[in-house]
């Protein structure tokens, strides 16, 4: 079975997730914004070994530290959607905007589409293309553990952002309603900050995207 470790990363307490697959001890670093000691040091206390770097989509807290991180590791990096391309390109000036140290930008090996599939170690995770907090967004899903690692997509209690460039509201509440709420009410899902929550609770209670909003 999948499984995971949060670790949080950057200022902004950025859940980076490290994904690993219990019978080959093969890992996945999902969103790397940053803090690279604090990830290589809970990778070294799980005994695993990163083949690969996932991202969701391309903000500095959660791909701040992916250029560094995938050349150090000789790892390919794997997402999120073309339509991020502009964000990644502009890394140095993101870390200008947001005051982070200076960081670079990357190409990913490849990038992602709705309904494509990632692996870590023997365990598959679908891709599924949420745009709304930034057109090129993507969710990783793993439907036998009913987990998904949902990015700025959707918090406990909250939603993401549309106020960056190229955020959308109407698109990032359609994905939320019509490709994640459908993957069913017991679905815990990791958000890119704050405590994991389910869909179910969100389609109860959650006052922007909830059943009742």
């Amino acid at each position: 079975m999948i499984q995971l470790r949060i670790v949080p990363v950057t200022p902004f307490e950025q859940n980076c997730t490290i994904l690993w697959c219990d019978r080959s001890r093969k890992a996945a670093v999902v969103d790397p914004g940053g803090d690279l000691g604090r990830i290589y040091a809970a990778v070294a206390e799980l005994g695993v070994t990163v083949e690969k770097i996932l991202i969701t989509h391309g903000h500095i807290d959660h791909a701040g530290g992916t250029a560094k991180l995938a050349r150090e590791l000789k790892v390919p990096i794997e997402g999120p959607q073309e339509e991020d391309r502009f964000w990644i390109v502009g890394m140095p000036q993101q870390s200008k905007m947001f005051g982070f140290p200076d960081v670079e930008s990357f190409e990913p090996d490849r990038w992602l589409h709705d309904g494509d599939t990632v692996t870590v170690g023997e365990e598959t995770l679908r891709v599924i293309h949420t745009p709304g907090h930034t057109p090129g967004h993507v969710v990783f899903f793993h439907p036998e553990a009913r987990l998904a690692l949902v990015g700025d997509v959707l918090f406990a209690g909250s939603i993401g952002r549309t106020d960056f460039p190229r955020g959308d509201h109407a698109a990032l509440i359609r994905s939320i309603r019509e490709k994640l709420f459908p993957l069913g009410d017991d679905v815990n899902f990791v958000p890119g900050h704050g405590p994991m929550s389910t869909f179910g609770d969100e389609r109860e209670s959650n006052p922007y995207v909830g059943d009742y909003a």
